[in-house]
């Protein structure tokens, strides 16, 4: 009976005890070389209801020639707002419709070509104005070239654009709800060129940590050696982890996704308070620690009133009615309770002490900047 008590007490005590905090690896590292590269384009929007850029910007309606010409169309004169004399055929048969300029729009497409990423598949492009376009919405991408930084077109854009985005104005009144000359397209874009990546080729694979932590990349290349063997994985420095990977491709897919999946528990942050003095926002991070301070809070307020008074004259004064302006000046001083920091409090312990007294979020940073700069606070004070 004895026996099975304890037990039971063991359970409860285990249920209740405070879990490992374990993290996966690939939670914690990039793969170096294994990255997503930024692509951009220039481009048209066609098929906007009068909102595009019109006759002010000419590089839109020259944009516009260009393609009719690459498309096989003869285009002899200069492209209007209202019309094109000089467009003889479209297609191959003569046309004297009209191009409406102001239906069209010069935009910037980009995009991050993601990793690994194959000819044929598809991915997201972002669609900005550049030129006097009011709104994109119920616009069409025409086919745009996506060149990387080394001038290669690695994709092309094409489809419609989705603008959460409204604006109307009308007699001198404008409604705006989001951004109208910002669009994207969902899939719009396909690969028509891979970029090449030394993970196939490199003898060894780098684990690049995000947050640099001694602690972390030592505890992955211990993970990593007690599962695979001593002298796998060397941790390089703060940062970097490298790795020994087989020769063979499909081996290192199956190494690689094996790491990823070993659980680790990383390094403690470094103790840090973040300050956003714009919004009042303060954040502290559980590494916070205090010495023994004592600290009081106050406010003064000026207030300035002003009232000004007419001095009529006096019946044949050779002066007319004198303004005298008049002002009251107000001091007033709050009241600030004092509150006291033991040695070593925690995080819950100052922001309980600063609350207990009323404080708004603009004393705490102040009562921060102040602990910090007395020494008592033991972290990094980083105001964005």
């Amino acid at each position: 009976m004895l026996k099975e008590k304890i037990i039971h007490i063991c359970l409860v005590a285990l249920f209740f005890a405070a879990p490992i905090q374990a993290d996966r690896v690939k939670d914690l590292v990039d793969i170096g070389g294994v990255r997503s590269n930024q692509l951009i384009g220039y481009g048209i929007v066609a098929g906007l209801a009068g909102t595009g850029d019109g006759k002010d910007l000419p590089w839109t309606g020259q944009s516009m020639k260009s393609l009719l010409s690459r498309l096989g169309a003869s285009v002899d004169g200069p492209v209007s707002d209202y019309d094109l004399d000089g467009l003889r055929a479209i297609a191959g048969q003569n046309a004297n419709k009209d191009i409406k300029v102001e239906n069209l729009a010069a935009v910037m497409v980009t995009a991050d070509l993601p990793a690994f990423a194959k000819p044929g598949q598809r991915f997201d492009v972002n669609v900005s104005t550049m030129g006097k376009a009011s709104s994109l919405r119920g616009g069409t991408l025409i086919m745009t070239e996506m060149r990387g930084i080394d001038g290669q077109i690695y994709g092309l854009a094409q489809g419609p654009l989705t603008v959460t985005g409204i604006s109307a104005d009308a007699a001198g009144t404008s409604v705006e709800i989001g951004v109208a000359t910002a669009g994207r397209i969902p899939n719009g874009a396909i690969v028509e060129r891979a970029v090449e990546t030394p993970f196939t080729s490199s003898d060894h694979l780098v684990l690049n940590v995000r947050d640099a932590d001694f602690s972390t990349t030592n505890a992955i290349a211990g993970a990593v050696n007690n599962e695979f063997g001593a002298g796998t994985a060397v941790a390089v420095d703060g940062v970097s982890v490298a790795i020994r990977a087989p020769d063979q491709q499909s081996a290192r897919v199956a190494f690689m996704s094996a790491v990823q999946d070993l659980e680790i528990e990383p390094g403690q942050p470094a103790a840090r308070v973040i300050v956003n003095a714009r919004t009042g926002t303060a954040v502290i991070n559980r590494s916070v620690k205090l010495s023994a301070a004592a600290v009081s809070h106050g406010t003064i307020s000026v207030k300035i009133d002003t009232f000004n008074q007419v001095t009529q004259a006096q019946p044949f004064a050779p002066a007319g009615d004198q303004v005298v302006q008049n002002a009251e000046v107000t001091v007033e001083e709050q009241e600030g309770d004092m509150f006291v920091f033991d040695e070593s409090v925690e995080l819950q312990d100052i922001v309980d002490a600063i609350n207990a007294v009323g404080g708004t979020p603009s004393s705490l940073i102040a009562i921060l900047e102040a602990l910090k700069r007395s020494g008592s606070l033991k972290a990094e004070l980083i105001v964005i």
